[in-house]
């Protein structure tokens, strides 16, 4: 009987060691579950995002005591800066000459227009934030807006600290700057311009607006500490492995043969080194950076703007980030700050900037970069240039069918949550503002400006070009993925690529010069230079339904019509229980367009809400006149 009792003990408790086996196991699945969903997920702002892009320094000038001075601007291109070189007032003529132009010694216009200041500056974005709001905002895109002599701040003077010039007290932020140790974050402190942009945090949470910070790890600029460092104690500097050092200045001869690699060439842009196991040329590159120390300072520099204040809790803190020149920089890199970002704020966002394989035909396919361990999304260039192609006939007309077959060929191998967030830019600093490139039909952003072709057009475009705009305008708020606006682009402004498309931004308080002279000083029509409200309520009314209707968000998209012989288009967004439809009549004539539906009965004209149409048989008509769009609506 004891012996029973003995055996039954062992079998019940194998029972429950098995058991509790069984139980571990499960939370060890659960556990690594949960590591893989922190790394990969979509954060679901990104796809409810309705992106803003500011370039700081053309925005708006809140302060005008911060502006750049000769000094502050030192160190980039151009070298040279005239003696009488000052500030450029806000509403002058963009191609009017300033009165330091004659004392330049550069030669061409373009040279002197980079040199331009105009003090845009945080106050400034902080003292339109009602605007923004109003606008129907939700996310907020920022330039770079670290500490940098250029107009773009791509050629940092540090990575960890604001612009000097774009916060109250340039003077005291030098002097914290010069107090620290560079490389030990424990030293860091918070400058005066620091301060406003964690403040400028704190006022876009408060109106649910989420922001992205955006930083170029592929090289620094010519005044970085580190690289200043270099040049001054050669191969004896505590940086020396940072940079991709081609020879090093020997003291014994009166010449410097101190060389390095630049982004794109550029003297002021040093590139970081990268330990490459692929070839140069091969996209994706697979390596790491070289040095430790540099990939640490990166590291240290995202935890300062994820986590502000150190406490853990990341949302005193930036919402991701956006990455610049991202196909330059290997893989191993990314991967790596992407685990480092998600331990500091599991809901970061990550942005890459994935552009060009060969210029100017060959976009670079993404998908590589969006499997889960490196970007969420892509700033999608890849989306607009088929879009402005079909929309536009530049550079040549497209038949619905093949706009149809490349938006598809665009989708093909991305999972739907990562092109849910895929940021839709029709315009950006680094591309002709979008009137501007449907009102030229050449080549995307080929000799897109009077630079390099004479003949391209710079003046306002008109009422045709408008209506182009906005049947592409509603394509993009209808589109899978979040859609973006540079600034201004909401009101009407034009210009050619950079530096045409970084005007300072048109507000309706400041008095603003007509354009009527011309870089080549060829003559041109004189542009009224205003806010055109009528777009900017245009675009109001597309984020009011992209905002008010989730299927836009979520839903799958079913191309329904590509009538090449009538030159209309009309794609169906489904998403649980609604649909909606956008038509499009790209021909310059009206037609009935006939087209298929999920639902039989009354659909609704969302831009025209009084406009009302059945369905029966699955199917409705309506009639569009030439060169129209319209967001059709199923009622429950």
């Amino acid at each position: 009987m004891k012996l029973k009792i003995f055996y039954i003990s062992i079998l019940i408790l194998s029972l429950l060691i098995i058991n509790n086996c069984k139980s571990d196991d499960k939370k060890i699945s659960k556990n690594l579950q949960d590591s893989v969903t922190l790394i990969t997920h979509v954060p679901k702002k990104a796809k409810e995002a309705i992106w803003y892009q500011i370039f700081p320094e053309r925005f708006r000038n809140g302060d005008t005591t911060n502006d750049p001075t000769k000094a502050d601007i030192f160190g980039t291109y151009p070298d040279e800066i005239p003696e009488n070189w000052t500030i450029t007032p806000w509403g002058s003529d963009w191609y009017k000459k300033d009165d330091w132009f004659k004392n330049s010694h550069l030669q061409n216009t373009w040279d002197k227009l980079q040199l331009r200041r105009y003090g845009g500056d945080l106050q400034g974005v902080i003292d339109e934030l009602d605007y923004l709001q109003d606008l129907g905002i939700t996310a907020v895109y920022f330039n770079p807006l670290n500490d940098a002599p250029s107009l773009h701040k791509y050629d940092p003077r540090a990575w960890r600290h604001i612009d000097v010039n774009f916060g109250p007290d340039p003077k005291k932020d030098k002097q914290i700057i010069a107090s620290e140790n560079p490389i030990d974050p424990k030293t860091w402190k918070f400058t005066t311009a620091d301060s406003l942009f964690l403040k400028l945090i704190k006022e876009l949470h408060k109106r649910n607006i989420i922001l992205v910070m955006d930083y170029s790890w592929n090289h620094t600029g010519s005044e970085f500490w580190a690289f200043k460092d270099v040049k001054k104690n050669g191969k004896n500097s505590d940086y020396a492995d940072w940079y991709n050092i081609k020879t090093w200045d020997n003291p014994e001869t009166p010449e410097n043969e101190f060389a390095y690699d630049g982004w794109a060439g550029v003297k002021y842009l040093p590139e970081l080194k990268k330990d490459l196991t692929s070839k140069l040329e091969e996209l994706p590159r697979q390596g790491n950076l070289h040095s430790k120390t540099a990939k640490q300072h990166i590291f240290n520099v995202a935890k300062r703007w994820l986590d502000p204040n150190n406490d853990g809790n990341p949302e005193d803190g930036i919402d991701g980030f956006r990455l610049d020149v991202a196909e330059k920089l290997p893989m191993g890199f990314w991967r790596e700050f992407r685990k480092q970002v998600r331990s500091v704020n599991p809901d970061a966002l990550l942005i890459g900037e994935i552009w060009w394989k060969k210029w100017p035909e060959d976009l670079l396919a993404p998908n590589d970069y969006l499997k889960g361990d490196v970007f969420d999304c892509i700033m999608n260039y890849r989306r607009f240039r088929p879009a402005r192609h079909f929309f536009a006939d530049a550079p040549d007309a497209m038949k619905p069918s093949e706009f149809v077959k490349i938006l598809k060929e665009k989708m093909n191998g991305i999972e739907m949550p990562r092109l849910q967030a895929m940021m839709n830019v029709i315009g950006t600093h680094d591309s002709p503002r979008v009137s501007t490139s449907l009102y030229n039909n050449g080549k995307y952003k080929f000799k897109a400006k009077p630079t390099e072709n004479p003949d391209y057009k710079i003046d306002k475009p008109g009422f045709h070009t408008r209506k182009i705009q906005k049947m592409l305008l509603i394509q993009q708020f209808t589109d899978i993925g979040a859609p973006h606006i540079f600034y201004g682009d909401e009101v009407g402004m034009w210009g050619a690529d950079d530096p045409d498309c970084r005007k300072p931004m048109i507000w309706q308080d400041i008095k603003y010069e007509d354009e009527t002279h011309h870089p080549l000083n060829k003559k041109r029509k004189t542009d009224k230079v205003e806010q055109d409200t009528v777009l900017r309520n245009f675009y109001k009314s597309l984020i009011n339904i992209r905002k008010r209707n989730s299927v836009l968000t979520y839903g799958n998209i079913d191309f329904i019509l590509a009538d090449d012989t009538n030159n209309t288009l009309a794609y169906s967004r489904t998403f649980n229980n609604d649909e909606i439809i956008a038509v499009f009549n790209k021909s310059s004539e009206e037609k009935d367009i006939v087209v298929k539906t999920k639902y039989n009965g009354l659909y609704q004209n969302l831009l025209n809400v009084n406009q009302r149409i059945i369905s029966s048989a699955n199917k409705l008509k309506i009639s569009l006149p030439g060169e129209t769009a319209v967001i059709l609506k199923y009622k429950k």
